[in-house]
């Protein structure tokens, strides 16, 4: 007993000294100061300095939202000034009209070009992008149709060696039929034959009697 309370109280003994060893230890002192350190900013102050970064950057965001409406009105009056109607004869108002109908169509050509670059474009990045994943190995294999019966889907599925068909009859009752006795039917032209002439007749007279 006092053997096991000697080789209980040495690993005792030996933390505490090494505990004691580390406490001297200059970097052992930082790690401990690092961990209990207080934060620099208290909970409050944060969620103080959160809020005001939020508010910033809502009126950065609106500010710039103005300066592109801004921009957008500047482009717009630049592309299409305000029409000048006042004191125009009706040739001129006429004139006026066929000429904005030109520019109209002059606008539908060039976005009808843009748009047929733009399908070519996608259907080119759809290209390579097909290409890319080929070029990785993630291409996939033609596939034919091929008919197949259950059996062969089933067995394709399952091993084969302990595949079985299912017997649908097994489970049916099974019922003997008697069977029916019919009459031999002979042909009526050997009757005639052999009921004909005087051995014919002579039978009929048997039968007869």
């Amino acid at each position: 007993m006092k053997n096991v309370v000697v080789a209980m109280f040495i690993p005792i003994a030996l933390s505490r000294s090494i505990v004691a060893s580390f406490s001297d230890c200059p970097h052992h002192q930082g790690i401990i100061n690092c961990s209990h350190r207080k934060p620099k900013y208290s909970a409050t102050r944060r969620l103080q300095l959160k809020s005001k970064l939020l508010k910033k950057a809502a009126s950065l965001l609106v500010a710039e939202n103005e300066e592109k409406k801004r921009e957008k009105e500047r482009a717009m009056n630049e592309s299409f000034p305000p029409l000048k109607m006042s004191g125009l004869s009706t040739q001129e108002l006429q004139d006026l009209c066929k000429e904005l109908h030109r520019k109209i169509d002059v606008v539908d050509d060039v976005r009808y070009d843009m748009d047929g670059k733009v399908s070519k474009n996608e259907k080119e990045i759809q290209t390579l992008n097909q290409k890319m994943t080929e070029l990785k190995g993630g291409k996939r294999p033609t596939l034919k149709r091929v008919k197949k019966t259950t059996d062969d889907m089933l067995g394709a599925c399952t091993d084969n060696s302990k595949f079985m068909k299912s017997d649908f009859k097994a489970n049916l009752k099974t019922v003997k039929k008697e069977e029916e006795k019919r009459e031999e039917v002979t042909d009526w032209r050997k009757n005639v034959e052999a009921m004909s002439g005087m051995e014919g007749r002579k039978k009929l007279f048997d039968a007869g009697q």
